[in-house]
């Protein structure tokens, strides 16, 4: 089973929002991490989406990046009011080394009327995990434990039942700056959806072309970068690179996207490479129409997620 992990901002959110239902036709494939960031009017819509076309996804209550950090009332408020009266979801907690699991614990029992299952996202090292996972265990049932693998010791996972181990790790090889993807063309991704059964995993997660590198500010890029997941003749996961050429300065952000796009349109025609988000990809290319950055984000997420989907 699949498990994308997506921080909620805005157009991250979107992607699900607008691929549910390619998720619900993969409902047992499928189980989206979602880190809110914001109390946003698109998380809300988004889970809601979800939630109508019963998609099963976990939702982190104590996120450690945006603005909801500390604010983990808060969201089990807006989940209490949203998804009143659906099941198919889990609360997520993170365990990073920081948290009063005793205050967690006490919040989760004030909301007992959304406590369904529980996912734990492991992104530290704890000498007395047992004792910590059966303290959540006695408040509402864990359903998953998902291992960071980049952040965990190695056989930090044995301590979990195997039916509930999903593997994490950042496969996405983020550069510094856009005009730097130009010197890889392409980059490895990851081969853990043929492996994970193999070794004892329920399921794998990633943080999609994205990264796990999280940043709010937003600004004009000088380079205008694709990252296009595909699979290659192996079914190892791959990612092409697409940049644009005239990365001077940040004028003609729309330019910059045209000559990014023309090398994608021309790479998937020339390897017979057809996704939803190609597909849509080409109908920006013929239109001539710059969308905006967040939609070339979009797109790559809904183009990974398709991509894994077809692959497992």
């Amino acid at each position: 089973m699949y498990f994308p992990y997506l921080r909620g901002k805005q157009f991250e959110l979107i992607a699900l929002r607008e691929g549910s239902g390619m998720l619900a036709k993969n409902k047992t494939k499928v189980s989206p991490i979602i880190e809110p960031v914001k109390d946003s009017t698109t998380f809300k819509t988004t889970i809601n989406d979800l939630k109508n076309k019963n998609v099963n996804f976990s939702v982190i209550i104590n996120p450690k990046v945006g603005d909801l950090q500390s604010s983990t009332s808060s969201i089990l408020t807006i989940l209490s009011k949203e998804l009143s009266g659906y099941q198919n979801f889990q609360l997520g907690i993170i365990l990073s080394g920081k948290e009063n699991h005793k205050n967690l614990i006490a919040t989760l029992k004030k909301f007992d009327s959304i406590l369904h299952g529980l996912t734990l996202i492991h992104n530290a090292t704890y000498d007395n995990i047992d004792d910590i996972v059966s303290d959540y265990s006695s408040a509402i049932p864990v359903k998953y434990n998902v291992v960071h693998f980049g952040k965990t010791s190695r056989r930090y996972y044995r301590n979990f039942d195997s039916s509930t181990i999903v593997e994490l790790d950042d496969y996405f090889s983020s550069q510094q700056k856009n005009s730097d993807y130009k010197h890889f063309d392409e980059s490895d991704f990851s081969e853990e959806h043929i492996f994970y059964k193999k070794d004892g995993f329920v399921g794998f997660s990633d943080f999609l072309t994205i990264g796990d590198n999280y940043s709010e500010s937003g600004f004009l890029p000088y380079a205008v970068a694709i990252h296009l997941s595909y699979s290659d003749s192996t079914d190892k996961i791959k990612v092409k690179h697409f940049v644009s050429d005239s990365n001077d300065d940040t004028s003609d952000v729309a330019g910059k996207f045209e000559e990014a796009l023309e090398k994608l349109v021309s790479w998937c025609n020339a390897k017979k490479f057809k996704t939803s988000a190609v597909n849509t990809f080409k109908e920006l290319y013929d239109s001539g129409h710059f969308p905006g950055l967040g939609t070339i984000k979009k797109l790559s997420i809904l183009n990974h997620i398709e991509v894994v989907l077809k692959l497992i």
